[in-house]
């Protein structure tokens, strides 16, 4: 799993690239990425989010 913000600058959302080079959003999960969600308990709590049910966003990653 690959954490990324995207969208305009100062607006960026939380995401996830999954295994299909796909962006995921995860506004529903966590508000940001910050060091909160970088800790055990943040990043458990997104291994356990259905990363297929979180909705694809428009666009390309650039990588």
């Amino acid at each position: 799993m690959k954490l990324l913000r995207y969208g305009p600058k100062g607006q960026e959302k939380p995401g996830l690239l999954d295994a299909e080079g796909n962006i995921r959003d995860l506004s529903k999960v966590v508000d940001d990425i910050t060091g909160t969600t970088l800790t055990e308990a943040g990043l458990a709590k997104l291994r356990a989010a259905d990363v297929a049910s979180l909705p694809v966003v428009d666009g390309n990653p650039r990588i």
